[in-house]
């Protein structure tokens, strides 16, 4: 016969509530206890039954990660790091399942049955339908990327205003007054704080900020690319340019190539997000470093703290961004 929870909890001398929460890596149980148990429960080759499981606890063994949109505005990079992020907060215990909130006519299939928690990674206020949604579901929730605003939900956001602001002094610093922005999705909340950043920084350097050097983007290469060559068509163009993402950040090099000018010496460019590919750019990429999978493992943790005990109620956890020095920035 094969070992039981019960088994393992007597050699431990825990309740099987103990051994449960533990083997689910729950963050309620110290890690000292933790070790202890799963060392008894790979002695007695525990085999958890989780179709046995999933009926008495009634459960679904299943957490929904869900994007505003998995295509609009959502770099492979950025999506990469926040599942490896929440798998490796999660461990092996639960199924994960991915969405974008764009691909649902309505949200009748995100129901208490199918989710026993979900991670919303939010870029825009259009989300606010869907939070209200699986709040009204009573699905344990937590709300990345985005302060939503709302104390009763666990919420874990990057400093994007501050990290753009920094960015901005660091090209002020070097000499540049001529700063182009190229920007993100309209409507998204990371693309109005790196917005505030910059003008924040501008305004009190007492630097001018004209029109024709803010372009649309859209969080891809392309918008980039579209938006630099615009930018460096204009009759006093920027010296330096600040894009919203590295995908645009990149985008926006090639076309400075393609228009025959060098990168630092006759335009600076620098990125946000600091993606795998930004130090391996020609030149390398000066950008801004936001936590994505630091916040990712996070909520992942968080959701398995609500899970257990769905009383744990909300918070606001707000983590700093960090300036990258590379090599695409000139002093002038």
């Amino acid at each position: 016969m094969s070992a039981t929870i019960k088994d393992i909890a007597r050699l431990a001398n825990v309740s099987h509530m103990t051994v449960s929460r533990a083997l689910n890596n729950s963050p309620l149980i110290k890690e000292e206890t933790k070790r202890k148990i799963m060392e008894i429960a790979k002695q007695l080759d525990y085999v958890p039954n989780y179709n046995a499981k999933s009926l008495v606890l009634q459960r679904s063994h299943t957490i929904g990660l869900f994007f505003t949109s998995m295509v609009n505005g959502t770099s492979s990079s950025f999506l990469a790091e926040a599942i490896r992020g929440v798998n490796q907060g999660i461990g092996v215990q639960y199924n994960l399942f991915l969405r974008g909130i764009d691909d649902f006519e309505d949200y009748a299939s995100v129901h208490r049955r199918r989710f026993d928690g979900i991670i919303l990674i939010s870029q825009s206020e259009r989300d606010d339908a869907f939070i209200r949604h699986v709040r009204e579901q009573g699905i344990p929730l937590v709300v990345l990327n985005r302060n939503i605003g709302d104390d009763g939900v666990a919420n874990f956001v990057s400093n994007d205003k501050e990290g753009a602001y920094e960015l901005t002094r660091h090209l002020i610093k070097g000499g540049h007054t001529r700063i182009g922005l190229v920007e993100g999705i309209a409507g998204y909340k990371s693309t109005l704080e790196r917005q505030e950043g910059y003008l924040r920084a501008m305004k009190t350097a007492g630097l001018a900020v004209r029109d024709e050097w803010i372009a649309e983007g859209r969080y891809d290469v392309e918008s980039g690319y579209l938006a630099m060559h615009r930018l460096l068509s204009l009759e006093e163009r920027p010296t330096a340019v600040f894009c919203c993402n590295d995908d645009m950040a990149i985008g926006a090099m090639k076309a400075a190539a393609e228009t025959g000018l060098r990168i630092p010496t006759d335009v600076s460019v620098v990125g946000f997000d600091d993606i795998g590919f930004s130090r391996y750019t020609n030149p390398p990429l000066t950008t801004v470093k936001r936590p994505i999978e630091q916040l990712s493992v996070m909520g992942a943790r968080k959701i398995l703290e609500l899970i257990e005990e769905p009383a744990a109620g909300g918070e606001l956890v707000l983590l700093d961004t960090r300036l990258v020095y590379r090599e695409s920035v000139r002093e002038l």
